[in-house]
């Protein structure tokens, strides 16, 4: 099914090795950019007594220095701000497919876009790479809070025996990252390809609420929480 493809847009040669640029990294870079210019924009001028869009910003930066400090504690400063920015590229990622423009085959006329944004979140590498990131940081933060013979120990909890089935407990978290996201959010873009298929006009809008937003919303919340409770569980220990 070609909605399942991930195309490359272009390659390079570097070292004797040819390198490709697939739509994946292309609209990462698109969302890491529009990311960028909106924090600029929002933050270009800023009032004493907060007023307009202000409000909103600064409600929502409370709200994550919270929820940083009920969640990690001293390392909140830290690792807040990697959150918020993990869930603004999540959010972005699952929801930039809606300003993709789509084919139109209907009662003769037939419209074919000379581009198709497609959430970089449907990529398996894209998903694996943020929830590899996660366990890293469990390991590194893990470490820093407790050192190396205290996470160790943590390992060796409740008895020595469960030293293997607690190691194997990181790939599952792991797994569990990966493919939650991907999953989610490949199924949602084919059926609601499908549904364009079937039905070019309005029927897909009503569908795209649930599948595109309120979908790629939830699914960016739930990997930023889980992420956060996995590096919670090692460094709130040491507090």
């Amino acid at each position: 099914m070609e909605a399942l493809d991930i195309r490359t847009i272009f390659s390079f040669k570097l070292w004797g090795f040819t390198i490709p640029i697939t739509e994946t990294v292309v609209v990462s870079w698109g969302v890491m950019v529009i990311l960028i210019v909106l924090s600029l924009l929002v933050t270009r001028k800023l009032y004493p007594v907060p007023r307009g869009p202000q409000i909103i910003l600064e409600t929502a930066v409370e709200f994550l220095n919270n929820f940083a400090r009920e969640q990690f504690g001293s390392f909140a400063k830290y690792l807040g701000p990697y959150m918020g920015s993990l869930f603004l590229f999540l959010l972005l990622s699952n929801l930039i497919g809606v300003i993709s423009p789509v084919a139109i085959h209907i009662f003769g006329l037939n419209f074919d876009p000379l581009f198709v944004i497609r959430p970089p979140t449907r990529d398996i590498n894209v998903t694996a790479a943020f929830a590899v990131i996660t366990i890293l940081m469990v390991f590194v933060c893990g470490f820093a809070a407790r050192g190396f013979t205290g996470w160790f120990k943590n390992l060796l909890n409740p008895l020595p025996m469960m030293l293997p089935f607690n190691i194997m407990e990181y790939a599952t978290r792991l797994i569990s990252l990966a493919l939650r996201l991907f999953g989610n959010i490949l199924g949602a873009f084919v059926l609601m390809s499908l549904l364009e298929q079937l039905f070019p006009l309005a029927v897909p809008t009503v569908f795209s609420l649930y599948f595109d937003f309120f979908d790629g919303i939830i699914q960016a919340a739930i990997f930023v929480f889980l992420s956060s409770l996995y590096i919670s569980e090692a460094v709130m220990i040491h507090e």
